[in-house]
């Protein structure tokens, strides 16, 4: 499978204010083995069928569940698939998989490296979380397979240079560190800000996969945060209309370059039943309800609402003890270009590139051979080819 080079992280003098994750690595994860991709503002995996673009995706959300406190088994419900094919099981008739990231802000970058293992008993076998000087902050170990703990070491650069206790193995050990770690020293708080770093880039982010047949029946309006299916886009535009209407006023805008025929503004419908509908205004023509449109508008429209929208109205948990103006949301988009035809891919890449341009958004998703020529060459769009 290929892969990037590794990337070269920013020196601290210029590290980025907000945490972002800049590379993910999937070392031996599915159908990918020594890969390292580097992450911009727009990443877009492309490749034919079966070239491993929507584990990457997977992989990158699965370790925001861990980040987010979510046990093992929930963020691989499937472990055994996650398994490199053709590995085989040692003498003890285990098998696993390893994956891991980077992410740079004001602590540096960041290296966090995880061994799973899958067989026979789903655990984390070991993990790592490294600075940028190569000092290892966080390194737990399997000691004994009959336990479900794993021995945990941290830095600590006191009296003592190196904490030792356990910890959960079904857990990450890093998003347990802020409840462990004293911050006495400055070594425990060195340790204290790259584990905060780390759980605060992977939390904060949004998985979107607009399925527009679902997207077509009007909804109840209720507190307008949008889900992962885009089903309740009705409720959600019933929210932007009254509360952001500036938003609202450039996602009609944004419409009119990815729907057929004149749109003139973007409404919402009240019904006799106390549902609401999206409508595309026409002008002196009067309007078109969004469940006429076809399913390349509607995910056009769905992906706009979510890059023009922001944390504040998307069905997500994002770090509470943080402000939202240091924290970056990462859209992750498997199939960011389904249904849509060239014009609009290409609408679509310019908005997302001009979004994300300021670093309070981020986006990686995944696009067939058409969506890759489409997004190939926009300026702020980093498109990694997985084909061999």
């Amino acid at each position: 499978m290929h892969a990037t080079r590794p990337s070269t992280s920013l020196p601290s003098s210029v590290a980025p204010a907000r945490p972002a994750v800049t590379e993910l690595r999937l070392s031996a994860y599915k159908s990918h083995r020594g890969a390292a991709f580097r992450l911009g503002p727009v990443t877009l995996f492309a490749g034919a069928s079966g070239t491993g673009k929507s584990s990457a995706l997977q992989a990158y959300e699965a370790l925001a569940l861990l980040a987010a406190g979510v046990p093992l088994a929930a963020a691989f419900p499937e472990p055994a698939g996650c398994v490199p094919e053709r590995a085989e099981a040692d003498a003890e008739g285990r098998r696993g998989f390893r994956i891991g990231c980077t992410v740079d802000g004001p602590a540096g970058p960041v290296r966090l490296d995880l061994a799973v293992q899958a067989e026979p008993v789903l655990r984390i076998a070991g993990e790592r979380l490294t600075d940028g000087d190569g000092r290892t902050l966080l390194t737990t170990a399997l000691r004994d397979p009959g336990r479900g703990t794993v021995q945990a070491e941290w830095h600590t650069a006191g009296s003592v240079p190196v904490t030792r206790a356990p910890l959960p193995g079904d857990r990450l050990g890093t998003a347990l560190l802020p409840l462990r770690v004293a911050g006495k020293t400055e070594g425990q708080r060195h340790v204290l800000a790259a584990a905060e770093q780390v759980v605060v880039a992977l939390r904060s982010v949004f998985p979107c996969d607009p399925q527009p047949q679902r997207m077509r029946t009007p909804v109840v309006a209720g507190d307008g945060r949008l889900r992962r299916g885009c089903d309740n886009l009705a409720e959600v535009l019933h929210r932007t209309r009254t509360g952001c209407p500036r938003r609202h006023a450039r996602l009609a805008a944004v419409a009119r370059s990815g729907c057929a025929g004149p749109v003139s503004a973007l409404d919402v419908e009240e019904l006799a039943d106390g549902t609401v509908r999206a409508v595309l205004g026409r002008g002196g023509d009067g309007g078109t309800p969004v469940e006429r449109l076809g399913e390349g508008e509607l995910r056009f429209l769905a992906l706009a609402l979510v890059l023009l929208t922001g944390p504040g109205v998307l069905s997500m948990d994002m770090a509470a003890e943080v402000p939202h103006a240091m924290q970056t949301l990462t859209v992750l988009a498997d199939g960011f270009d389904r249904g849509l035809d060239r014009r609009q891919i290409r609408e679509l890449a310019a908005l997302a590139a001009q979004i994300c341009a300021d670093g309070h958004i981020r986006l990686v998703g995944t696009v067939g051979e058409a969506g890759a020529r489409a997004a190939r060459g926009r300026t702020g769009v980093t498109v990694v080819d997985l084909n061999p």
